[in-house]
């Protein structure tokens, strides 16, 4: 009799539900945190332990093997330029959709409950400083130590490329060193299978600790919110994310079903970066150059967050509506010029799209107290931006590739093929 065995996809969303129904079962049991919440803080941390040393292999021996100031210089304008289109329709869309079902409008204050928002407001007062030439200014690191142990994730790309291109430049001299990172992204492709497998236990952890806070009846009063989000988010996806898949001659749905364990991961996890080391290494057997891969990806973390600035228009709309305020078109064309500067360089700080419209709301008049309404449901609206955000960045990498002349179409097939007939047992 064969053994039936369970993919990672299924061992995950059996943790999920199973997480919801602890949680729901012990709603306000502050007990129920303490048993839970250090195996999803373990299965965290184990993933964050691994993301600097797969980024920094991967990209230094990616550009190590591009070897062109001039190629990669084009790489890198090429890349940012279309996140910033990307992210500026995704900011667009969800003022669009605000504007015309108002899911603000109507809205009972007295029946919500308000949430403490006090670190957001810590953790913006420590980067309100941020803007755009802030950002290009934190890209370069005074100490690269300092910024692994800090994750600054855009100084860490900064310094792998310039270490890439040099050993690209002393030629043999440098082979042994880029043979030692090549083993060490190996490595660490392999220990991110190992730390898989705990997957569901991290995601059972992190749901129910969740559910157990703030009760599955907190999402009620704000349903037309979390309804607006979730269908704007798929129809970005499905509709721009899927006309851009087009171009690059793949089909949405497939790529989609080809990222199905990431996205239930991350969607679990509310968090991108349990996915990272995966995504890098699927979309290079999916046939993206290791080199753009290892380039595209990780910036993507900082520049290319569709999922969170398309629910930051929304969300600013909402209390704008939820007030009674009547947003004018300047208004809202200050906001998608604000939003466009303070989503970029800071997606290392926790809770970053409430940072973000914390730094945001104050400049178009829309009382940032507001956000204290909707910040216990913004676990649920944080897991589907966080979905949508991997969608986005991996299908960067295929897009700047196929721009590039270097996506392998017949790699992307073959491997696709190698999924549906179950040949395929690792990721990595």
């Amino acid at each position: 009799m064969k053994k039936l065995k369970l993919g990672l996809a299924w061992q995950i969303v059996i943790g999920l539900i199973l997480g919801i129904a602890v949680g729901a079962a012990f709603y306000g049991n502050p007990n129920i945190e303490g048993y839970l919440k250090p195996i999803g803080d373990i299965f965290i941390r184990l993933i964050k332990m691994i993301v600097i040393p797969i980024v920094v292999s991967s990209l230094i021996v990616g550009v190590a093997g591009v070897g062109n100031m001039k190629k990669l210089g084009k790489l890198g304008g090429k890349t940012i330029l279309y996140f910033e289109i990307i992210t500026t329709i995704a900011i667009l869309v969800g003022l669009l959709v605000a504007n015309i079902f108002h899911p603000g409008s109507g809205v009972d204050m007295s029946s919500l409950q308000k949430t403490d928002i006090g670190s957001y407001i810590q953790t913006t007062e420590m980067t309100k400083s941020h803007g755009f030439a802030e950002t290009f200014v934190n890209i370069v690191p005074p100490n690269i130590i300092s910024a692994m142990t800090e994750g600054n994730m855009l100084a860490i790309i900064f310094f792998s490329v310039l270490f890439g291109l040099g050993l690209a430049a002393i030629g043999e001299k440098g082979k042994p060193v880029i043979k030692f990172f090549e083993g060490t992204a190996e490595a660490m492709f392999y220990v991110t299978n190992l730390i898989m497998k705990f997957a569901p236990f991290g995601v059972f952890a992190l749901i129910g600790v969740t559910v157990s806070k703030f009760g599955v009846q907190s999402l009620i009063p704000l349903s037309k919110l979390t309804i607006l989000v979730y269908s704007t988010m798929i129809f970005f996806v499905l509709v721009v994310l899927g006309l851009v898949a087009r171009w690059a001659g793949i089909n949405i749905i497939h790529f989609i079903k080809l990222l199905k364990d990431e996205l239930i991961l991350a969607y679990s996890t509310a968090s991108s970066e349990t996915v990272l080391p995966r995504i890098m290494n699927k979309m290079e057997k999916f046939g993206c150059p290791k080199g753009i891969t290892s380039f595209v990806i990780p910036t993507g973390y900082s520049f290319n967050l569709d999922g969170s600035t398309l629910y930051q228009a929304i969300a600013a709309i909402f209390i704008a509506q939820m007030y009674g305020i009547d947003l004018s078109i300047s208004d809202q064309i200050s906001l998608v010029l604000v939003l466009i500067v303070t989503s970029k360089g800071i997606a290392g700080v926790p809770g970053v799209s409430f940072v973000v419209l914390l730094a945001t709301l104050g400049t178009v008049g829309i009382p940032v107290e507001g956000l204290a309404f909707i910040a216990g449901i913004d676990r649920l609206l944080d897991m589907a931006r966080t979905a949508v955000n991997v969608v986005g960045n991996s299908l960067a990498a295929v897009v700047i590739s196929k721009s590039e002349g270097q996506f392998d179409k017949q790699k992307a097939q073959a491997y696709i093929k190698s999924l549906d007939s179950g040949k395929q047992t690792n990721v990595a």
